[in-house]
């Protein structure tokens, strides 16, 4: 990955600044502050070409068909969010400042277009353990038990909707009365939490086409049952490059420990590794996840330190696997905990994007260009 100067990229797309700037807020070139000159910003040279390539004639389908899979063009339609302008939307409404008040559930009526929050807490549990592996166990239980999607009215799909979701929070947070983040809160015996985990399941409900979404997506597609798309979107979280990435920060932060924030980052990057847990592709400026989320407890010092000093030499900023790893290490939490709070809060926006794709009826079924022999 490589970045260049404004001066450079309007050399190479022989445009005006506007038109630079413009589509920079469109999302279609990443930029980001100048290491050397803050006042400054440096664009990814990859974003400009492919801008150039566009734009210099029709390009072969199969080529088109091909960028849009990595970061690229918008492949197909919704109305449930969007990231633009550097926020985060969702139906409309800027999603860091909904989660400041929303619980989960409140989220899934605005995902879902209810007109009430569902009640998660419903779904007793026949397990006698909580966590991911049970709640793989029970939702691939109801994948392979419960009623295809299709032909089916859209008040009953919700009613299966709020039974997944339940299913899957008693595996998580236990059963009982409250909103999931209070029960999750008490399970982990971490009253203190209790403000920043419901942040966190807010801001983590949704986050337009990402690679778990699309799973999801694919599957709702064939008419399955909604379970079956929340389980595709789990096998696809469980990635270290999607829901698993807050785990990479175990390295830095022990490295940290030893070495200090600075010389830590400094060797990583001397090595020409990314740093993890900051930046992202899809913000102008910053993820707007993490500072939201960072805001709802006392960083602790040493995060507080690798943020600093990540974005002084990287000239990114934290991204939100950075802000639920600092939110373990804040009020102790399991470890895996950054995984069940994803899987938790985004089965509610999966289940948002199979019902919108099962209203559809379309099956999502691309060609592969072949290579082989």
């Amino acid at each position: 990955m490589s970045w260049i100067s404004a001066e450079q990229a309007l050399e190479v797309l022989g445009t005006k600044p506007q038109t630079l700037y413009a589509n920079v807020s469109r999302g279609r070139i990443a930029a980001r502050p100048d290491p050397a000159d803050p006042r400054r910003s440096l664009y990814r040279a990859e974003d400009v070409e492919r801008l150039v390539a566009r734009r210099n004639g029709r390009r072969p389908a199969q080529a088109v068909a091909a960028e849009t899979i990595a970061w690229g063009e918008p492949v197909m339609e919704t109305a449930i969010s969007t990231i633009a302008g550097g926020r985060l939307l969702i139906r409309g409404q800027d999603a860091a400042e909904r989660a400041k008040t929303a619980t989960l559930e409140e989220m899934a009526a605005l995902l879902w277009s209810v007109p009430f929050p569902p009640d998660f807490a419903a779904e007793p549990s026949s397990e006698s353990e909580t966590g991911l592996l049970p709640a793989y166990r029970r939702i691939a239980e109801l994948a392979a038990t419960e009623m295809p999607a299709i032909s089916r009215h859209r008040s009953v799909l919700v009613a299966d909707a709020t039974h997944v979701v339940s299913a899957f929070a008693a595996t998580i947070a236990g059963t009982g009365p409250g909103p999931v983040h209070t029960r999750l809160a008490a399970h982990w015996q971490r009253p203190a939490a209790t403000e920043a985990l419901r942040c966190a399941l807010a801001l983590l409900s949704e986050h337009e086409l990402n690679a778990s979404t699309f799973a999801a997506r694919v599957a709702a597609s064939t008419g399955a049952p909604l379970a079956a798309s929340v389980l595709a979107g789990l096998a696809a979280l469980s990635g270290p490059l999607h829901g698993t990435a807050s785990l990479s920060m175990s390295a830095l932060v022990r490295d940290a420990e030893q070495q200090g924030a600075e010389t830590a980052i400094a060797n990583l990057l001397r090595q020409g590794q990314a740093l993890p847990c900051f930046g992202h592709r899809l913000y102008v400026e910053e993820d707007v996840r993490a500072p939201a989320l960072l805001a709802t407890f006392d960083v602790p010092p040493l995060f507080k330190k690798l943020a600093e000093a990540g974005h002084a030499m990287s000239g990114e900023k934290p991204n939100i696997d950075f802000a639920l790893s600092a939110l373990v290490a804040a009020h102790d939490l399991p470890h895996d905990a950054p995984l069940q709070i994803f899987a938790l809060a985004r089965s509610v926006g999966w289940l948002a994007h199979a019902l919108e794709q099962t209203e559809t009826g379309a099956l999502i079924r691309p060609r592969a260009r072949y290579t082989g022999v």
